[in-house]
């Protein structure tokens, strides 16, 4: 039986300063609410893509700082990726929202014209931002 993605779950302290990131530079907008009671929500993003954030609030603080440069390295989810026409255009688009956290880099060794940068959204998730990338 085929499997599609459906959707990457999040938490995050600040949902109204994380919704208007995604929607502004990566095309996200409110597919679904779901009041969980208490004043809390569940929030369905969605892209043209159809892809999915499923944001979910804090119910514990962060027991350590989020990581820098292109994610954690131990095992886990490192970073998450949107494939764009051109990286500087996109950083010159966001421009003081893209906080960057390593890059742009290039990757010509691997793919010709392929390159990456990592920057941090509202909630210190590592996002990378890719032009290039083309499969064998």
């Amino acid at each position: 039986m085929k499997a599609t993605f459906f959707h990457l779950a999040v938490t995050v302290k600040d949902l109204p300063r994380f919704e208007k990131y995604y929607a502004k530079y990566f095309g996200f907008r409110r597919a679904r609410t779901i009041d969980l009671g208490d004043g809390a929500e569940l929030v369905f993003l969605k892209n043209d893509d159809n892809f999915y954030f499923e944001v979910f609030p804090p119910e514990e603080e962060r027991p350590y700082p989020m990581a820098e440069a292109d994610g954690p390295h131990y095992p886990g989810l490192r970073h998450i990726a949107f494939s764009v026409e051109d990286v500087e255009g996109k950083l010159a688009e966001m421009g003081s929202d893209a906080v960057i956290t390593l890059g742009p880099l290039q990757f010509d060794d691997f793919i010709p014209g392929w390159k990456t940068v990592w920057l941090k959204d509202p909630e210190g998730n590592i996002v990378e931002i890719t032009q290039g990338y083309q499969d064998e």
